[in-house]
């Protein structure tokens, strides 16, 4: 497993004493509210380095408001509009990928790995060899790169610490010291805005009604993987790095109130959860303290008041992309790096409007059957961006053909 409870040590956690953070990805929803508790707990943090991808704005407000040491963006044609944002402050700037590193480097406790995509590898790597205590909201690290991220938290004595809803309540009710005791690890998920559609108006769906998720506040990429499902997928993957107790005890239940974030049964017949409403600053702060807990605006259960909580089994036929994420990590090699490129791909046709909403699973099996690329073992990051690039190409040849 990932995460220890003797690797607390390396954590300042004593009542009183001050951690200092990095937030990669400070403008996106994880960023926000990451500063938010920050914010509100000046008390206890020392904020390092704040980056940031092309919103300057954001991030000359939140460097303004919050005086970073560091502030980086990561687009390097902003970095004039950054400077001059930020001058008079002291503060310091960056600007591209080797200062968004830089800013990893940076000597914090504690790093926020928030940066979306493919782009939050490397910065969250250059965290983990440090030996950092990362809290991973990027789920690149492990569905891209998993085995090659585990090696280096093992060499550097990093601590992983998952953000994700889900993995985040597996990591609060899970012994990890007896694995052998957990008969299956359950991920619940919400069902998304399509949950109870049919195949028709799924077909006819638009990028409008695919980012209104009924629980979470998201950005449209994460939207749509919620609405296709590929974001249980993509977390099921997670799931198996982080908690290694075996594919075969990893499942997935519906459960469209999202109070109950994820559940681990054990061999005695008991299951243990995890609740909280809907709120992500709630697994943010747990990561934020541990292993303590803080205070959170978030609101509170009022059971009695929700009435009744549900279940139900994934629709396979409507929601095809949860057997390809199985699929792809009982295939392993380069196979998760491949789904999720040509999912990348094909959410941001779809949000486009050049294919329609079922087409972006369709879209990912074909370039999942055309193989070739497995045959690279991916041992290293420049492996990992190879084997990314050649599939995002097959996905967008097959996009081209769909949209002609």
């Amino acid at each position: 497993m990932a995460v220890t409870a003797e690797k607390a040590a390396n954590i300042p956690v004593a009542s009183g004493a001050r951690r200092s953070v990095t937030v990669l990805g400070s403008t996106g929803s994880i960023g926000v509210s990451t500063l938010d508790l920050i914010e509100r707990g000046r008390d206890h943090f020392d904020l390092v380095a704040i980056t940031a991808y092309k919103n300057v704005a954001g991030l000359i407000e939140q460097a303004r408001r919050l005086r970073p040491q560091l502030a980086v963006i990561g687009d390097p044609l902003l970095f004039d509009e950054l400077k001059a944002g930020l001058e008079g402050t002291g503060i310091e700037v960056g600007a591209g990928r080797d200062a968004v590193i830089e800013a990893a480097l940076r000597p914090a406790d504690w790093v926020m790995a928030g940066i979306v995509g493919t782009a939050g590898l490397a910065p969250t790597l250059a965290a983990v060899r440090r030996g950092a205590a990362v809290a991973l909201a990027n789920k690149e690290c492990l569905v891209s790169a998993g085995s090659l991220f585990l090696a280096e938290v093992a060499r550097s004595g990093a601590t992983l610490l998952p953000v994700d809803s889900e993995h985040n309540a597996i990591f609060q009710v899970l012994d990890p010291e007896r694995l052998h005791a957990v008969d299956k690890i359950i991920l619940t998920a919400s069902g998304g805005p399509f949950r109870t559609a049919t195949l028709d108006e799924m077909k006819r769906a638009t990028p409008a009604q695919a980012v209104a998720h009924p629980q979470w506040d998201m950005g449209a990429k994460i939207s749509v993987d919620s609405a296709t499902l590929m974001n249980k997928g993509l977390e099921l993957i997670e799931a198996a790095y982080l908690f290694p107790v075996g594919e075969e005890r990893l499942d997935i239940v519906i459960h469209p109130q999202s109070i109950i974030h994820s559940m681990v049964a054990y061999v005695d017949g008991s299951v243990l959860a995890q609740l909280g409403s809907p709120d992500m600053r709630t697994p943010i702060s747990y990561a934020l303290a541990w292993p303590e807990r803080m205070a959170t605006p978030c609101a509170r259960l009022n059971l009695a008041e929700i009435g009744s909580l549900t279940f139900s089994e994934p629709d396979p036929v409507r929601f095809p992309a949860l057997r390809l994420a199985r699929e792809a990590l009982k295939s392993g090699g380069a196979t998760p790096t491949i789904l999720n490129a040509a999912n990348e791909v094909a959410v941001a046709a779809f949000l486009r409007g050049d294919i329609g909403f079922l087409e972006i699973a369709i879209t990912v099996e074909k370039v999942l059957e055309q193989g070739a690329v497995d045959a690279i073992a991916p041992n290293s990051l420049e492996d990992i961006y190879e084997i990314d690039r050649i599939a995002r190409i097959r996905a967008e040849e097959l996009v081209h053909l769909a949209s002609r």
